[in-house]
Order: structure tokens, then C-alpha cells, then sequence
């Protein structure tokens, strides 16, 4: 499948990406930047410098921060403005679920972490970005959520999830007479190339493999399209819904599942 670029859509666009480093929010920050944007790509690993450097261009910078914690989303925040001036949007990507089980399967650290990986980043990012955006009298926060607040195996990160769908319309509603607006995708299964920096570093045992499986399945089966998205797929509704043509949206959550409204 082609992918379309609209030159010059984020010409004067500071913008910051985080989990820019892989998958979807690679593929996000890249397209902004082929699309005029100047954009902070943000990860908390090291790789982020590497993929910046392929870019070879003054308008993508790399930005190494923990996003799980507060200091982390300021830093990065701050970061962008010293660099480029300001922010003018916000893609949050972070997340991912860490382990598929059964919920009973879990234990209550791994709980913990589902939730730390998948909500406070978003949540601390968007605390973090308004002054910034206060201070340009509008913006745009696009949160990228994902349809999986229906779906086996993955209780906790469905939660986290659906903590991130109701931050977008509160946050929308209370910062709308700002200029601001506040939307999010949520995409569904997507192919991506193998992650180079994995979610789960202790490993998946046999069970959990399984366990995978199935919850492949399921999504694939819950799809009207039976199938997963590709990553083009999922960044075009990301960068419409940040984009100025979409600037009668706010509040509004976006399913890209192939019909699955989660």
C-alpha cells in the first residue's frame, strides 16, 4: 500500500513524538518531518539518536527521557521549546502491553507496570506539554490509545487505555477555551517491523507464547477486515487528526481497527 505525503502540512509545526525510537511513532515522526515539521522525537532509548541520524536534517532532534515519570515528560517538554522555539503538537505514543495473560494470571507488580507503561506517560506528557502550549495560545494533543479496552489477555493495559480515552475528552473539554484541542486514535493490531528494543525484556515463557496466539486471533477475528493494519494505515489518521484540517475535532477518539470499535 503507497503512502501519501502531503508536502508542507506541518511547515512551521514544532512537534514532539514520543516512543519515536520504533513502530508506530517512528513512522509518525518520520512523516511529519517529510511533511515540513521540525519534531522532537522522544524515546527512552538510546536507538532514538540513531534514527534521528539517518534523517539528516536540522528539523528532527533525538531526545533520550524516562517518560513514565513526571521529570522525564517535563524535561522533554522544555527540550523542544529550547530547540525549536515552542510546541505546537503533541503525538503520544508510549505504551504497549508488556505481558498477555489471563488476568488471574497476573501478579500485582506486573499489574503496576501495565499501568505505568501505558497511561502515565500520556498522562504525564500532557500535564507537562500545557504551559508550553499555553504560552502559544493553541495547540493540538493527539493520544494514541488503542481498541484493545475490549480484548483478552490484556486486562490491565485495557485499563491504562481506557484511563487514556477519558483523559482525551476531559482534557478536551476543560482546555477547549484555550485554543487547544485534544483527540486520540485507536488502532487496532498492527504489522511493524520486529521491535528492536523489546517490551517485555525478561522474555515470553512457552505459556505466554500461547497466550499471544491467541490474542492474535482474537484481534484478527474481532476486525470486520480480518486482518492487522499496516503502519501507514495508522499514521494517517495520527496526523490528520494533529493536523490544522482537522480543526474542528476535539474530544473525539478515533477507531483505525478495520470496524473492531474495542
Amino acid at each position: 500500500m503507497s503512502t501519501l505525503t502531503f508536502e508542507g502540512r506541518f511547515r512551521d509545526k514544532v512537534l514532539v513524538v514520543t516512543g519515536a525510537a520504533q513502530g508506530i511513532g517512528l513512522a509518525v515522526a518520520r512523516r511529519a518531518v517529510a511533511e515540513g515539521g521540525r519534531v522532537l522525537f522522544v524515546d527512552r532509548a538510546e536507538l532514538v539518536h540513531e534514527v534521528v541520524a539517518e534523517l539528516s536534517t536540522d528539523r528532527a532532534i533525538g531526545f533520550v527521557a524516562d517518560l513514565e515519570t513526571h521529570d522525564g515528560a517535563a524535561a522533554a517538554m522544555r527540550h523542544a521549546t529550547d530547540a525549536f522555539g515552542g510546541i505546537d503538537i503533541l503525538i503520544n505514543n508510549v505504551g504497549g502491553a508488556i505481558r498477555m495473560r489471563p488476568f488471574d494470571a497476573f501478579e500485582a507488580p506486573q499489574i503496576d507496570a501495565e499501568i505505568r507503561r501505558s497511561l502515565m506517560p500520556t498522562l504525564y506528557c500532557c500535564h507537562a506539554v500545557l504551559p508550553h502550549l499555553f504560552a502559544r495560545g493553541t495547540g493540538t494533543i493527539v493520544n494514541v490509545s488503542s481498541n484493545a479496552t475490549r480484548g483478552i489477555y490484556r486486562v490491565p493495559y485495557s485499563a491504562a487505555k481506557g484511563g487514556i480515552n477519558a483523559l482525551t475528552q476531559s482534557l478536551a473539554m476543560e482546555v477547549a477555551d484555550r485554543n487547544i484541542r485534544v483527540v486520540a486514535t485507536a488502532p487496532g493490531g498492527t504489522e511493524a517491523p520486529q521491535r528492536r528494543v523489546p517490551r517485555n525484556t525478561d522474555g515470553d515463557t512457552p505459556e505466554e507464547k500461547a497466550w499471544m496466539r491467541d490474542v492474535v486471533d482474537q484481534v484478527k477475528q474481532s476486525s470486520f477486515m480480518k486482518r492487522y493494519g499496516t503502519l501507514s494505515e495508522q499514521v494517517a489518521p495520527i496526523l490528520f487528526l494533529a493536523s490544522d484540517e482537522a480543526s474542528y475535532i476535539t474530544g473525539s477518539i478515533l477507531p483505525v481497527a478495520g470496524g473492531d470499535l474495542g
